[in-house]
């Protein structure tokens, strides 16, 4: 049974001639008939009565109607929902990012696809990128926004660096400025009580490791915290933390923001990941292009409000 025998069959019980069924499905007669033969040769029943030249339908005809009308319907649905998805009226995103990043790039990328693509539905997994490479690599998420070098690099994922990205020391605005001359060393981060971030976080893997560089391990004030709750203890004058450029510019002006000395400079490295042996979807690959095409350059942080 084929889907256009289903379809001669249908014309053929709505129109009730074999000619007008012919001319209403584009075929000509002895083949719309042909196809009829076919069917009923198949199905072990004559679908139509033709005595007389009256085509009515026989009993199996009648049986036979209102299923071949859904199982067409039904195709006709599945041929366009497949058309709006490859048209991206459709479809869904698995992106998975570091709170930083969620907080920092995400918020601009994300209202830019959206406005282009208002059908396709954004699920967001914010975790540490050993949290990401790990839900990447099991098919969890389509694209990931994951920090190098990779805690354990896959050899089934591929990266694209997107962007490299100063770090930078926010502290109260009430209170004294970290550091000398404008600028804070690592060094100066030993007289510092630090606001960390809980473990898997990037963030505090990177701080740990430049503070132990430098000779000393860092004193915690205050630790545990998502990257929200962190920037609001440093507003109480718990502590300072060391922060991505891009949520510093978006902290507030009660936060003060104090750059790195040049020779104490800290960076991180952004990448966008995907597992290299599966096609990402056509909606991934539309919002890999909005990322790309995207001005990803860190905002400058503003001046803090004068104590």
């Amino acid at each position: 049974m084929q889907f256009q025998q289903l379809a001669y069959f249908v014309a053929v019980a709505e129109t009730r001639h074999f000619t007008r069924a012919a001319e209403r499905v584009h075929v000509s007669q002895p083949s719309l008939s042909q196809q009829i033969r076919a069917l009923e040769t198949e199905l072990g029943a004559e679908l139509f009565s033709r005595a007389r030249g009256n085509i009515a339908l026989t009993e199996a005809g009648e049986a036979l109607l209102p299923l071949a009308q859904r199982i067409l319907a039904d195709a006709d649905t599945a041929r366009l929902e497949v058309q709006e998805l490859a048209r991206l009226r459709r479809g869904r995103v698995r992106l998975g990012a570091t709170p930083s990043l969620c907080t920092g790039l995400l918020p601009d990328i994300l209202r830019t696809f959206h406005d282009m693509h208002p059908g396709i539905q954004l699920l967001i997994e914010e975790s540490g990128s050993h949290g990401l490479v790990r839900e990447l690599a099991r098919g969890a998420l389509d694209l990931a926004l994951v920090v190098l070098p990779l805690p354990r690099p896959s050899p089934v994922l591929s990266t694209v660096e997107l962007l490299r990205e100063d770090l930078v020391v926010v502290s109260s605005a009430a209170g004294p400025a970290p550091g000398h001359g404008g600028t804070v060393a690592v060094a100066d981060l030993r007289d510092e009580p630090l606001v960390m971030f809980r473990h898997g976080y990037d963030l505090r893997e990177l701080t740990v490791a430049a503070c132990r560089a430098v000779g000393f391990e860092p004193s915690f004030a205050v630790e545990g915290g998502e990257m929200d709750a962190v920037l609001g203890f440093v507003r109480a004058g718990l502590g300072v933390a060391v922060v991505p450029s891009m949520v510093a510019s978006r902290a507030g002006r009660d936060l003060r923001v104090t750059p790195f000395a040049p020779r104490s400079r800290m960076q991180r490295t952004v990448a966008l990941a995907h597992r290299a042996d599966v096609a990402p979807s056509r909606a991934a690959r539309e919002f890999q292009k909005v990322l790309l095409a995207s001005d990803l350059r860190p905002a400058m942080p503003p001046p803090p409000t004068a104590p």
